[in-house]
C-alpha cells in the first residue's frame, strides 16, 4: 500500500514541477514542437500557486507527506533530491505513452545538441526520431554506417541489446553516440527481410558535410 502511495505521489509531484516550478535545468522534447526541436528549462524563478488555491494545495498534500516519509525512513541516507525530481519527470512523460515526449537532463541535452552541431562521435548516419523507433534516413558518406551497409528505412530496433521499443527516439539517438574507436551494437528492422540483423560498428569522428553532391542518372548532379 505504502508504494502504491509513493508511485501515486511522485505522478502527483511532477505535475507540481510542471506548473510552478523549474525544470532543475533539464529539457523536454515533446511532439508540441515540430519535430526534432527541444524547449529549454522554464525560466529559475519559481512562481508559487495563489494561496487561495485550496485545491491545488490539498492536491499535493499527499505527495509532501509521502516525501517527508521517504526523507526519514529510507534506508540508504541521504538522498539525491535533484536525482528524486528528474525520475518523477521521466515517468509522467513515461506515462503519456508518447514515444515521442521525454526528459532530457542537462547532461542529455548536450549531448542532444551534437545534432545541430557540424561535427561529433557516432557511426555517421542522418536518422529520423519521428517515428516510433530511431530510423535511419541515410549514412553520411564514408561513414561507418555507410561502411556498415545501413540502409535508408532500416529501424533501430535495438541498441547495445536494449530494446527500443517505447523509448523515445532522441534518447536512443543519444545511445548510438559514443567515443570515436568504441563498438555499438545494433538490431536492425529492414523492410523485406524477415528476420532483425545485428550490426558490430566502430564509432568514429564524423564530420558533418554543409553539402552533399551526387550524381544522378542521365548525367544530372
Amino acid at each position: 500500500m505504502g508504494n502504491k502511495v509513493l508511485r501515486v505521489i511522485l505522478v502527483l509531484f511532477v505535475a507540481g514541477v510542471l506548473v510552478v516550478g523549474s525544470f532543475g535545468g533539464g529539457f523536454v522534447t515533446a511532439r508540441l514542437l515540430p519535430a526534432n526541436m527541444v524547449i529549454p528549462a522554464l525560466a529559475p524563478q519559481v512562481t508559487t500557486a495563489p494561496s487561495g488555491d485550496e485545491s491545488l494545495q490539498t492536491t499535493f498534500q499527499p505527495f509532501w507527506e509521502a516525501w517527508n516519509i521517504v526523507h526519514q525512513r529510507y534506508v540508504d541516507q541521504p538522498l539525491d533530491d535533484t536525482a528524486l525530481m528528474r525520475g518523477a519527470i521521466r515517468g509522467m512523460m513515461a506515462a503519456l505513452g508518447d514515444a515521442h515526449s521525454a526528459y532530457m537532463d542537462p547532461q542529455e541535452y548536450k549531448e542532444a545538441e551534437t545534432s545541430i552541431s557540424g561535427e561529433y562521435e557516432g557511426i555517421g548516419a542522418y536518422v529520423d526520431t519521428t517515428k516510433d523507433y530511431l530510423t535511419v534516413v541515410s549514412p553520411i558518406a564514408g561513414s561507418p554506417a555507410e561502411k556498415a551497409d545501413l540502409k535508408p528505412g532500416d529501424q533501430i530496433i535495438a541498441i547495445d541489446g536494449q530494446d527500443m521499443t517505447g523509448v523515445n527516439p532522441e534518447l536512443a539517438r543519444q545511445k548510438v553516440l559514443g567515443p570515436a574507436g568504441s563498438t555499438v551494437h545494433l538490431t536492425i528492422l529492414r523492410e523485406g527481410v524477415d528476420q532483425p540483423l545485428e550490426f558490430d560498428i566502430v564509432r568514429a569522428h564524423i564530420v558533418i558535410p554543409s553539402v552533399e553532391s551526387k550524381m544522378l542518372d542521365n548525367g544530372i548532379a
